[in-house]
């Protein structure tokens, strides 16, 4: 079996794993808010980590170099997934899923402004456009804007931060050291938004499963993207991952009813153009 095809099947598991955190989400968000997910979600992830961290004999690579890094790396994933857990409430799945598809074109305008990189000709266009396939998604008005699409745009911005810090974080941290703090600062932030009013719902019986697949598929969504793009190219793995948009509104349709909305997949088809142009660009130089 090649690089292409095993790094294929690596992709395949981390669009069945943010396609699982999306209905799970879903499921338990009339009994927990998206704080209170966000808590236990970290608790269990962080159990997880310190396990198979200590197993693999893998915890000593846990260090406090760059504190400082991991607290903003993870104070702009706290945000983004609290809003994208909101918007999953708010608005068709399908929405969701290809607002968040403009992350990537966030992290151009973010790297130029916190990394001093260079906005090329080729990302300015995948800005344009991507910015053109937000439009055509969202089609804001008076009328049809809603805070759901509000929420989802904001989320991109919030894992585009999260991306760029950990572009950083990765030059000397291991991933192990970035799971170990994505899911201990994470639970922290999600103890004080939670308990800011001294009341903390604890997860029943019925959903406490939703919070353990929630917690497992984030984490197995992570690796399997990372060891994705240890076998091939950006260019190879990206366009694959596009596949999440077709099977969530699928699956938005088949569990909630939620009607194919043609303008939504000719957004998204615009913002994944705009992704591929970036790549290649940065792939040619």
């Amino acid at each position: 079996m090649n690089t292409t095809v095993q790094a294929a099947l690596w992709m395949s598991g981390a669009i069945v794993s943010f396609s699982s955190m999306a209905v799970a989400g879903r499921a338990i968000s009339l009994e927990l808010d998206t704080f209170e997910i966000m808590l236990f979600r970290s608790i269990v992830g962080f159990m997880v980590v310190l396990a198979v961290a200590g197993a693999t004999g893998h915890l000593h690579e846990v260090s406090r170099r760059n504190l400082g890094l991991h607290a903003l790396r993870n104070l702009c994933h706290f945000t983004g997934q609290n809003l994208w857990f909101f918007a999953l409430t708010a608005i068709p799945l399908a929405q969701v899923f290809a607002l968040e598809f403009t992350s990537p074109l966030w992290a151009i305008l973010l790297s130029a402004l916190l990394l001093g990189e260079r906005i090329t000709k080729a990302r300015a266009l995948a800005g344009v456009l991507g910015f053109i396939g937000i439009l055509i998604v969202a089609r804001p008005s008076a009328d049809t804007l809603s805070v759901g699409q509000i929420a989802a745009a904001v989320a991109a911005i919030g894992f585009a931060g999260s991306a760029v810090f950990t572009r950083l974080l990765t030059r000397s941290e291991t991933i192990t050291c970035v799971l170990f703090y994505l899911t201990a600062m994470q639970a922290v932030m999600g103890l004080i938004a939670a308990g800011y009013d001294g009341d903390i719902a604890l997860p029943s019986l019925s959903a406490t499963p939703w919070l353990v697949l929630i917690a497992l598929a984030g984490l197995l969504a992570h690796f399997c993207m990372t060891t994705a793009l240890k076998l091939a190219p950006a260019s190879v793995v990206m366009p694959v991952d596009f596949l999440r948009l077709p099977l969530i509104a699928v699956l938005g349709l088949l569990v909630y009813g939620e009607a194919l909305d043609l303008w939504v997949l000719v957004g998204a088809v615009i913002i994944f153009t705009a992704n591929s142009i970036n790549i290649r660009a940065e792939l040619s130089r």
